[in-house]
């Protein structure tokens, strides 16, 4: 009795304590979110004062109207949201298209091919940034939305995961359909992509984050201010000789708003997804 008591006493323990850690990382987590929300709503000149505290002096709630009065956030929005959703749905099915065929066709130096893909991981752009520049030149893309999709419409880690997610599902279902007559297209179409609902949605909420949150394509390939993207116009917030911090935190706050609508609508499916590219 007085071990089962013991034991019961050290689980509670246990559960407490991890519970303790949680919380504690979730604060870590949010405190930046939180500094950022702090000092959108300082009074502009306490952040020069040099006394700046945790909690701020005031709520000064017209930053966020004088930051939306200041730039074009609206127009930068828009632009953002039309590359991150284009290209949310290119890449995402792509990257399903050769992750199913990398998964579940053998082919003369598919190993090798993939081998290849996974090698690009350890490409930075900033290395193939020229090159990619010149491409687009020639294509006559500078300065469009194209121009910052089509460089990087298949992504090599979403490749990798599709088809480390798709080899859990099992050969002999989609031979079944074979046999019962079905085409390639429709066992991708009717019975695979129904199986990958959870990577579809790791997928939308990496690419859609990937490309919101992108700095240096958009730079090198936009050119004209009203083609800016959010971050590109978050850059132009910074003064040579004085910066803005509460505007520059006021759009950042707001930026993170359609991030956190694509995480809410999919978190369901994201855990599941992750877990589901280590079953084999």
């Amino acid at each position: 009795m007085i071990v089962s008591t013991t034991g019961a006493a050290r689980r509670r323990m246990e559960k407490v304590g991890l519970w303790l850690l949680l919380a504690a990382g979730a604060v870590v987590m949010f405190f930046p979110i939180y500094w950022m929300f702090a000092t959108a709503i300082r009074p502009k000149d306490e952040i020069f004062s040099g006394n700046v505290d945790l909690l701020p002096t005031g709520w000064v709630w017209s930053n966020f109207a004088d930051a939306l009065d200041h730039m074009p956030f609206l127009t930068w929005a828009w632009n953002s949201t039309v590359i991150a959703v284009v290209a949310v749905v290119i890449t995402v099915s792509l990257n399903l298209l050769c992750g199913y065929a990398f998964a579940k066709f053998r082919f003369a130096g598919r190993d090798i091919l993939f081998i290849a893909v996974l090698s690009a991981l350890m490409i930075p752009i900033q290395v193939i940034i020229t090159p990619l520049f010149l491409i687009v030149s020639d294509l006559g893309l500078l300065n469009s939305y194209w121009g910052v999709i089509l460089p990087r419409a298949a992504e090599a880690f979403g490749i990798f995961m599709v088809r480390q997610f798709m080899l859990s599902i099992p050969d002999e279902l989609l031979e079944a359909a074979r046999l019962d007559g079905a085409s390639e297209f429709t066992i991708f179409l009717k019975i695979v992509l129904p199986l990958s609902r959870p990577i579809i949605a790791v997928l939308v909420i990496f690419t859609f984050m990937w490309r919101w949150n992108d700095f240096v394509l958009p730079l090198v390939i936009l050119t004209d201010q009203e083609m800016y993207t959010v971050q590109q116009g978050l850059n132009l917030l910074k003064g040579q000789y004085n910066t803005e911090w509460t505007d520059i935190m006021a759009i950042a706050l707001l930026s993170l708003v359609p991030m956190l609508v694509i995480f809410a609508f999919f978190q369901r499916q994201l855990i599941q997804g992750i877990a589901g590219t280590g079953l084999k």
